[in-house]
């Protein structure tokens, strides 16, 4: 499973490797100036590991990582650093700690999509629902194929609903889990990318199906056992035999360990392996699916696998059968990061070099710092052994400069997200802003840093970052303004309209919750405040009824609110255990009171009129208006954010 971008889905983030199109070949690997090159020998990795890792760790709080690089088939170096157990002062292992991969498992799971491609029991372009037991709606009148699905252009909806679970009590099947919370299409399938764990999880099914294995025992029977990763397991929770052998997992070395996580998706996020068995791993990859007496996949298939399996303009990455491919460095790297709350992967592979590293993280540290330090350890990694031959150059600015930036400019929101549901609410409160600059430049928000990004435009709708290679293009896909990403082939940033901006859902529920907080302060401080004049006689009790009815309105108003915001805080700490479907008695019920709240609402304006009608002081009827304003804002926002909508799935 990847929580990375579930910050900008949750508004999650994720971010990974991209590459060039399929049609154009790759450039040989350019020759690096003496002066800057290292010898990747093991005394030279330790060295630099030993110097890099450590500081890491301490500088971000986290508290241990396991490190394995491999180079001509076999292990170059593998080493732990820091604690498994910070308690227990228990060392990290690559031989015997076991680490949580999160969505490196999908490799594992596209590795047997492929096999049983091989076989010919599966048509990477025929329609699932083919081989599913449940049908895919699917409005758009264009079959999901496993093309898509490993291209993450199924088209489907982001969902967190009964994801992750922390208790080993009542986890859903993978079966039950995609049947029960069947996600919404978005979009077309094989049209926009979309990051989708509920897309790999049908993957895995289906593999599961056609091999009449469970998917547990297919992937140990057909990859594990072959290759001899006798660390590895994808079963949840451990078997008893690795339990004691489990890395704990933290959200800070100075916090206390978490629980273990629980990946409903299985396919998409289950994996539990070593360092040690993720090189066997890596090296049958590198060797076209051989590891010494042992084949996972026939060399024509494991070419196939590391080739594109769709088209990206040149220069910018793309997906290979379930890889992330780009160039780096001039060099092509092919491979996928992984993220669970706790635990942090990545693994990437130069096929040329015949060269892979692989290394995982336990802890988020401080601030997230494990992302910094992740990004920080892969690219020192390539740029000591594999240096690009020259460094970027700016290009002046073109004529179309300053017109074309007037044209990317604008509030975009992901791709990967959720539209149906409460926790839509996130998507319509925070958006990317790319914003142009009078030097022709944009700037754009950056993934790690809280600086904005410098882009300089280098061809028709095509900008590079200043001082550096990713790319980012301006297109139009199904009639929506998107901008495409060089760095990552799994999601677009899409123009927001107008009724999705976060300027203006964010100024009315700002507004209507301090008119619904004044009206509410007003009431409670009403037996000290002077009563107001001029009313006549006969309409004093009138007032004062329909005053009443705005300010219980309003009361009525805040308690929702306050009650929505108690579900959707856990998501802000990326408590996802927290939704499940235990939770569905209670967003029922707050869903039914959407009726409520669009009542009460009616109720203020029908308040606020009557006043209006009535011969008294004009700033009674002023202020009803501004609380009915108030309690339209709610309805507003419960309307465009999800809040009232009739469906537990989310």
């Amino acid at each position: 499973m990847n929580v990375r971008n579930i910050s900008a889905l949750l508004a999650c983030a994720v971010a990974v490797l991209l590459q060039a199109s399929a049609a154009a070949a790759v450039p040989a690997a350019p020759t690096a100036p003496e002066s800057s090159r290292h010898s990747l020998d093991r005394a030279d990795l330790e060295a630099w590991l030993d110097g890099m890792v450590p500081y890491a760790l301490k500088a971000g709080d986290m508290a241990g990582a396991v490190v394995v690089v491999v180079k001509d088939g076999a292990v170059l170096l593998e080493k732990g650093y820091g604690y498994a157990d910070v308690s227990k002062k228990l060392r990290m292992d690559p031989e015997q700690t076991m680490v949580r991969i999160g969505s490196t498992s999908k490799l594992f799971t596209w590795t047997a999509v492929m096999q049983l491609v091989e076989q010919g029991k599966l048509d990477l372009d025929r329609d699932i629902n083919d081989y599913l037991d449940f049908t895919i709606p699917n409005g758009f009148g264009k079959p999901v194929t496993l093309r898509d699905l490993m291209n993450h252009r199924g088209g489907f909806e982001e969902g967190l609903k009964d994801i992750l679970w922390t208790n080993p009590h009542g986890v859903p099947s993978t079966e039950a889990y995609l049947k029960e919370h069947k996600r919404p299409m978005l979009f077309a399938p094989g049209e926009v990318p979309a990051y989708s764990n509920y897309g790999a999880a049908l993957a895995g099914y289906i593999v599961e199906r056609i091999s009449k294995e469970p998917y547990e025992r297919y992937i140990e029977r057909h990859i594990l056992v072959p290759l001899g990763m006798t660390h590895t397991s994808f079963d949840q929770p451990l078997p008893e035999r690795f339990a004691s052998l489990a890395s704990k997992g933290y959200r800070a070395a100075s916090a206390p360990p978490g629980p273990y996580e629980l990946i409903v998706t299985r396919p998409a996020g289950s994996g539990t392996t070593t360092a040690a068995d993720m090189s066997r791993f890596m090296m049958a990859h590198l060797q076209d699916g051989h590891f010494g007496d042992a084949e996972i996949l026939q060399v024509d298939t494991a070419k196939r696998m590391h080739s594109p399996s769709e088209d990206a303009p040149p220069g910018f990455g793309t997906m290979a059968h379930g890889f992330f491919r780009e160039l780096h460095n001039g060099r092509t790297v092919i491979g996928h990061g992984g993220d669970t709350i706790f635990f942090h992967n990545e693994f990437e592979l130069l096929p040329a070099e015949g060269v892979g590293i692989d290394f995982t993280f336990n802890s988020r540290g401080r601030g997230d710092a494990v992302y910094l330090g992740r990004e920080a350890l892969f690219n020192g990694f390539m740029d000591r052994y594999f240096p690009d031959s020259a460094a970027p150059v700016d290009s002046p600015a073109l004529p179309t400069a300053l017109a074309d930036a007037q044209v990317i400019a604008g509030r975009y929101e992901s791709s990967r997200r959720i539209e149906h549901g409460f926790l839509s609410l996130f998507y319509v409160l925070q958006q990317s802003v790319i914003s142009s600059n009078q030097d022709g430049t944009i700037s754009v928000p950056g993934m790690l840093t809280p600086d904005p990004v410098t882009y300089r435009e280098v061809g028709t709708q095509l900008w590079r970052r200043a001082g550096g290679n990713q790319q980012l293009m301006l297109q139009t896909v199904s009639g929506v303004k998107t901008v495409v990403d060089g760095e990552d082939p799994t999601s677009v940033l899409q123009a927001v309209p107008l009724k999705r901006s976060s300027v203006l859902n964010l100024t009315v529920l700002i507004l209507a919750c301090l008119v619904l907080i004044w009206t509410l302060l007003a009431w409670l401080l009403s037996p000290w405040l002077r009563p107001p004049k001029n009313i006549p006689d006969d309409l004093v009790a009138q007032v004062r009824r329909l005053r009443l009815l705005l300010r219980a309105a309003a009361a009525f108003d805040v308690v929702y609110l306050v009650c929505w915001f108690m579900i959707l805080q856990p998501t802000l700490n990326l408590e996802l255990d927290f939704y499940s479907s235990s939770l569905d008695p209670i967003i029922g019920t707050l869903e039914a009171a959407g009726l409520l709240a669009i009542a009460a609402a009616v109720l203020g304006i029908w308040s606020a009129w009557r006043l209006s009608r009535l011969n008294i002081p004009r700033r009674l009827p002023l202020g009803g208006f501004v609380t009915a304003a108030g309690l339209l804002g709610v309805v507003w926002i419960g309307i465009i954010g999800g809040l009232i909508r009739f469906s537990l799935n989310y």
